[in-house]
């Protein structure tokens, strides 16, 4: 929905079996950038739309600092 926090979609690259991290929309544009989640990283809805339709499943992820 439109208020979902995770906005239009998800793609998980890390789990522990509890906790998931990944990239995700956000309904709340000013939100991206800032340290409000558990690593997540929020982009905006129509970036994480066109980022979705272009990785497959099982591509690696390395996030570095």
């Amino acid at each position: 929905g439109m208020k979902n926090p995770l906005g239009d979609r998800w793609i998980g690259f890390w789990t522990d079996g509890t906790t998931q991290i990944g990239f995700h929309g956000t309904p709340d544009e000013t939100k991206i950038g800032l340290a409000i989640s558990h690593g997540c990283l929020r982009m905006r809805n129509q970036d994480i739309r066109q980022f979705y339709e272009k990785v497959d499943l099982g591509t690696p992820v390395k996030v570095q600092h």
